[in-house]
């Protein structure tokens, strides 16, 4: 299965009007971003599990990385509310799960092959910056970020090395696309995010990084 796998071509997608695709456990759903491959696969989605489903124990051969964006999300090692972000480097396994039913963001097999850091970040629990720009990660290959975007405010923000977005909450307005939560932008390097907040202001997820990193992890 190949969708939008042309890492050379920006893509916008309003990822709540697509259909949920059923996974392999019961009660857990994917709306496909980005995919190359099968049930195996490097793979961005919006996943929902429905209240008192779970996915089996699994090994992150690729890493995963997810966002929280409703809900709660569970496993073993804990509990992650909205708005919580973390990092599962190559190696690690746990069992996901949600008693009461969640969505989250999730990004798979497209972790460098020396990215070994595990990152946990609940609400409250920031890494640096200000109300306008928190830093989730940045380890010199990519920065991780949610950035408030004011009320009818101008958006610019160059990239150099490529960038991936995700609107949380709020809205942002590309040329004549305006996407509201769960908006999916990625834009290959040297074209910057052009756009303007609505008049809520936006809250974005963004990812300044190489679309594919040189040293992605490989898949059998």
């Amino acid at each position: 299965m190949r969708i939008n796998d042309d890492l050379t071509v920006p893509v916008i997608v309003q990822a709540s009007a697509l259909p949920w695709v059923a996974s392999p456990a019961a009660g857990v759903d994917r709306r496909m971003l980005f995919r190359i491959g099968e049930e195996v696969a490097r793979a961005t989605s919006i996943v929902r599990y429905a209240p008192n489903s779970a996915f089996p124990r699994h090994t992150h051969g690729g890493g995963e990385e997810i966002v929280v964006l409703d809900g709660v999300f569970q496993d073993e090692h804990g509990d992650y509310p909205a708005g919580s972000y973390f990092r599962n480097p190559p190696g690690t396994s746990h069992v996901p799960a949600s008693a009461e039913g969640c969505t989250i963001f999730v990004r798979l097999w497209q972790f460098r092959e020396s990215d070994r850091e595990q990152i946990v970040r609940r609400p409250g629990e920031r890494g640096s910056g200000t109300a306008s720009a928190i830093e989730l990660f940045d380890d010199g290959f990519e920065n991780v970020r949610i950035e408030r975007m004011a009320p009818d405010s101008a958006v610019l923000i160059e990239n150099a090395r490529g960038l991936e977005a995700l609107v949380l909450d709020g809205s942002l307005l590309i040329a004549d696309q305006n996407l509201t939560s769960q908006g999916w932008i990625r834009l290959p390097a040297g074209l910057a995010l052009r756009a303007v907040a609505g008049p809520q202001g936006a809250k974005v997820w963004l990812k300044d990084a190489a679309l594919m990193h040189p040293d992605v992890c490989r898949m059998a």
